[in-house]
């Protein structure tokens, strides 16, 4: 089971577990953080989200300012990036696995302090997409 946020393109937020996210796939489940035991997972749609956050912790640290600069000393095997969403929010990372035309991609964060592990962006939900 994976910790994740999914962001949606309409502001959304639902946080909680999965088990299937498939990129290759148009739908995955997520058990909401809170139900009950036993509850019935929620059906997400990947043409509904901006992007799907796999996170170390669902609570996060709310003091933590996310920095978009790279650990100069740390190497880096991947390529740099900068996406900015269609709703204006920017992240900055590295990838493996960005390419026009494909419908998303992950990315890991720049910042080494980020609770976020990797995310799926979606690239319908970006306004733009530029290597560093």
């Amino acid at each position: 089971m994976s910790k994740v946020v999914a962001r949606f393109t309409d502001g959304r937020v639902v946080k909680g577990t999965t088990a299937d996210f498939s990129p290759a796939r148009e739908l995955f489940h997520v058990s909401a953080a809170g139900t009950p035991a036993g509850s019935k997972p929620e059906e997400l749609r990947l043409e509904d989200l901006k992007a799907i956050f796999f996170v170390k912790d669902l609570a996060g640290n709310p003091k933590h300012v996310e920095s978009n600069e790279f650990d100069a000393p740390r190497p880096l095997a991947e390529r740099r990036i900068k996406v900015v969403f269609s709703d204006g929010e920017v992240l900055v990372g590295t990838t493996t696995g960005y390419s026009r035309g494909r419908p998303g991609f992950f990315l890991i964060p720049a910042d080494p302090d980020s609770n976020i592990a990797r995310c799926y962006i979606v690239t319908a939900a970006t306004r733009e997409i530029s290597f560093l």
